[in-house]
């Protein structure tokens, strides 16, 4: 017959003792996976809020670069002959574009900042609740 080495070992009973004494709490594995499986899901909906800001982003590209090709070609039509006329539809034209593409970069920066901090908020509200769940009354000691 064989005795547990862990039930009479002096050392463990110390550590036993010392992190009794320090009111160190105990391990609750049902917790642990749990909170282990909250994380995973913030990581998903943070990489998924990501992933749709992207997409967000590129469809308003295309709607940029088709915005400034529909107005090139406008005005690529409306053009026959070089007159004073035409001079001041193509800087009519020039700055047209130039305010879609000022714009579309607007739009995109804004969709990049508001994704972007959906998904650091994501992240920063399971790390709250996380500490939260630590410092719980609720929580094994």
């Amino acid at each position: 017959m064989t005795t547990d080495p862990f039930s009479t070992n002096p050392f463990i009973d110390m550590m036993r003792k010392f992190g009794t004494d320090l009111q160190v709490p105990k391990l609750d594995l049902d917790q642990m996976v749990e909170s282990h499986r909250k994380n995973i899901e913030a990581l998903t909906s943070s990489v998924t809020a990501m992933t749709e800001g992207a997409q967000a982003m590129a469809q308003k590209q295309r709607e940029v670069v088709e915005a400034s090709l529909r107005e090139a070609s406008a005005l690529a039509q409306e053009f026959t002959a070089r007159t004073d006329q035409n001079l001041a539809r193509q800087t009519a034209f020039t700055k047209k574009v130039f305010d879609i593409a000022v714009q579309g970069v607007q739009d995109t920066a804004q969709l990049n900042r508001m994704s972007t901090a959906d998904a650091v908020k994501i992240l920063q509200d399971r790390m709250r609740e996380g500490f939260e769940e630590i410092r719980s009354p609720g929580a094994k000691r």
